[in-house]
């Protein structure tokens, strides 16, 4: 059989007949029915037929020119019946000589396809998903040639966006279609931050939906598409510069993004999408589904962030075709915010009085995200897998981070429960407030200091609001994260001056720069690390690179101006670390006296105990600080060697395990026995539970995100701590994997508030 006409002329003739059988009037059925006509006629097939999936998920034959028109409403299949259903389940074209050999044919007597051998399938896709599918077929055996297939994939595209947008049939006829999910569903995630949200839907970065599909002038278009590829390259390269740098962005994506930009096949098939009579959003969106159908089953983790990287150029690039690269979401009353992830500013950029919830496809509690969401009190969970394909704007949602789920659509039963349980923690929260000026003394009169973990701007707002007795960690490498380019001393030096004044004499512990590892920063280049938790980062980068260290202690020493000052290091791992970083302390010092310059008040310098091996050099180690704080979250991850950002280990072991309680206790003695002041900074101390434990093993000084503050100080107020003390410690001798059940019931018992 000879190539056919739609091959040698394009698209975009086929494409303006389709345009022209839409204009005129007549019932919906008849337009669709033009439409197969004109496609079977401009692409010499002797069958055209088109799929739509119904929302019970099969696909139902909606018009036909060749087959039998018996069939259309009557034969349906599922998704993986028959050669339809195939194309469905891939999501990419199904190409075949022979249909009837291939082994997922299914023979539909009703549809009289027998005499037919040539098979072409391609699906309608739509924001990544698969809504119909489109079908041509010969009595001849033949292969359809690559232009075909291309020239077929055009026209579903075109076709996917006039169903969606009711110019193909009426709301009568698309009632029960499945253009977007509607029904309700839940999501089992992980949490990342505390509460219970309920709101709408909102799309970080939401895509640009093309206003036009077709072109009447293809040289302009391409015009257009080429200054917008320059523009988006130029973007991307000024941010790689650091001249314009992505806030929350690691270099390696920005590289990413580089290539992808720079790359001569993507801009070719966008060039190409273009001739065929698109406009250039059209191209995009065209060369975009045929990524998500190469892409988006791939097993691969590196080939699914390729296609993320992807879709975010694409999304890229739209904005820079309407004009609306730099918008300002305004977002609606209750918020719930979707994204695939979110780096450590993206959070600040939306109005916080309206953002309820978060819901991400991705992340780790321990994450920018995650940190930030719990510094906010915004209830966050992720790790919801396919979020962003059952979800769309405006859709109803429900953020239910105590059991880590997320309701998509939820069913008014499921709101009505939801709004009970947010009642009662608006009344907890009541109660919190009620207390926030009570001194955190347990029933038998032992006095514990509750300590908020700040690193934000906004952490500072909110201080006197908590209750807590001064910030017993502060994070200084948020600031360097969301900066455009390396802070200076001056701008160091001011942001610690603010805290300390927000403080207002309250004890505050900076930790220096605890970077590397899953904090990267746009502006520093770092080396791809197969183990980036067990890499350089934190001490061991301060070490190596002492002026960057130094310049941030002597900004702290400058800031303290006669204030006592306290300086913590991250993850030291031997004497010798400690040592050595605390040289550094002692020179900046020196230097600032020599040149006549205020020295604190007082001056403690402390380790962070993270890395298990400092459990056997607490007796050298010990002696030669003011102070430690353990770091449970890392602790607890080298501990049981288990990533604590993966989902399929993070889980596994519990902190409140006797392996990890004993390490916990091993500490505490260690710095009873020398007087040494300890506290405990990491997610352990702002849990109930946790803490209660805690305290039961002789820990009184505890730190963490501003929400845990409230919670924490009502169990302390209940709790009897030498009864949870000879409690706790016979539980340490036994074998079991976790003790959580045995110290909650024990807990209960003592009629403590957990």
């Amino acid at each position: 059989m000879a190539a056919s006409g739609i091959a040698v002329r394009g698209p975009r003739s086929l494409l303006r007949q389709i345009r022209e059988a839409m204009a005129g009037g007549g019932p919906a059925q008849a337009k669709l029915d033009m439409v197969v006509r004109t496609i079977a006629i401009s692409m010499v097939a002797e069958v055209c037929s088109i799929y739509l999936r119904r929302a019970s998920g099969d696909l139902e034959l909606f018009a036909t020119e060749g087959l039998s028109r018996d069939a259309v409403h009557v034969t349906r299949m599922k998704p993986g019946e028959g050669l339809v259903g195939e194309t469905m389940r891939l999501g990419r074209p199904l190409n075949l000589s022979d249909a009837a050999s291939h082994p997922a044919f299914s023979y539909r007597p009703e549809t009289g396809e027998d005499p037919y051998h040539a098979f072409l399938a391609v699906p309608l896709l739509r924001g990544g998903r698969t809504i119909g599918v489109l079908v041509v077929q010969n009595r001849t055996e033949r292969v359809y040639d690559e232009e075909e297939v291309e020239d077929l994939q055009i026209i579903a595209m075109v076709l996917a966006e006039m169903v969606s947008a009711g110019e193909l049939l009426g709301l009568t006829e698309l009632k029960d279609v499945e253009i977007a999910p509607h029904k309700p569903e839940r999501l089992k995630g992980t949490r990342f931050a505390e509460g219970l949200a309920y709101g709408v839907a909102v799309l970080h970065e939401q895509p640009v939906a093309p206003e036009q599909l077709l072109s009447d002038d293809a040289l302009a278009e391409e015009a257009r598409l080429k200054w917008a590829i320059e523009a988006l390259q130029t973007q991307i390269d000024e941010m790689l510069e650091g001249q314009h740098g992505l806030v929350g962005a690691s270099y390696e994506v920005l590289e990413t993004y580089r290539m992808f930009a720079h790359d001569r096949g993507w801009n070719r098939s966008l060039q190409e999408a273009v001739r065929s009579g698109l406009t250039a959003e059209a191209a995009v969106e065209r060369v975009r589904s045929e990524h998500r159908a190469r892409l988006g089953q791939a097993r691969d983790p590196y080939l699914r962030e390729r296609l993320h990287d992807l879709e975010d150029l694409n999304d890229r690039l739209l904005r820079h075709l309407s004009g609306d690269v730099h918008a300002v979401r305004v977002l609606p009353e209750d918020a719930i915010l979707i994204a695939r992830n979110l780096g450590p500013a993206d959070l600040l950029e939306y109005d916080r009085t309206k953002l309820k919830g978060i819901l991400l496809e991705e992340g780790s509690a321990a994450s920018h995200a995650g940190i930030v969401a719990r510094a906010l009190d915004i209830p966050c969970v992720g790790r919801l897998a396919g979020l962003r394909d059952r979800v769309s704007e405006g859709d109803p949602v429900v953020v239910d981070a105590e059991t880590a789920e997320a309701w998509l659509r939820p069913r008014s039963d499921v709101v009505k429960a939801l709004k009970a349980r947010m009642e009662v923690r608006a009344q907890r929260k009541a109660e919190f407030v009620r207390i926030r000026d009570t001194p955190a003394v347990t029933k038998d009169g032992d006095k514990v200091t509750l300590l908020m973990n700040a690193g934000l701007a906004v952490d500072l707002d909110i201080l006197g609001e908590t209750g807590a007795e001064g910030i017993g960690l502060f994070r200084t490498e948020f600031q360097f994260m969301v900066a455009e380019e390396m802070p200076r001393l001056e701008a160091q030096t001011a942001l610690y001056e603010k805290v300390l004044e927000a403080a207002d004499g309250m004890p505050v512990t900076f930790r220096t720069l605890d970077l590397g590892g899953d904090k990267l920063l746009p502006y520093m280049e770092l080396e791809r690390e197969d183990n980036p938790a067990l890499g350089w980062r934190a001490i061991r980068m301060g070490l190596d690179r002492p002026a960057l260290l130094r310049m941030q202690i002597r900004a702290l020493i400058k800031a303290a101006r006669g204030r006592e000052l306290r300086i913590m290091f991250p993850l030291v791992a031997n004497v010798d670390e400690f040592r050595a970083a605390r040289a550094f302390v002692d020179q900046e010092v020196a230097w600032a006296l020599k040149r006549g310059r205020p020295e604190p008040a007082r001056l403690d310098v402390g380790a962070m105990i993270e890395a298990p091996s400092l459990l056997w050099h607490l007796d050298a180690l010990l002696p030669m600080t003011d102070f430690v704080s353990v770091g449970t979250n890392d602790l607890m991850q080298y501990l049981f060697a288990a990533d604590r950002g993966n989902p399929r280990v993070s889980d596994r072991y519990d902190p409140l395990s006797p392996a990890a309680l004993r390490a916990l206790k091993t500490i505490q003695q260690a710095c009873a026995d020398t007087g040494t002041p300890v506290s405990v900074c990491g997610e352990m101390a702002g849990r109930p539970l946790e803490a209660f434990a805690l305290l039961a093993l002789g820990f009184d000084r505890l730190s963490m995100p501003p929400a845990g503050i409230g919670p924490v100080k009502q169990m302390v107020l209940s709790c009897d701590r030498e009864a949870a003390r000879r409690n706790v410690e016979a539980l340490l001798k036994t074998s079991a994997g976790s003790l959580r059940g045995e110290i909650e019931t024990l807990a209960r018992k003592l009629y403590v508030a957990i």
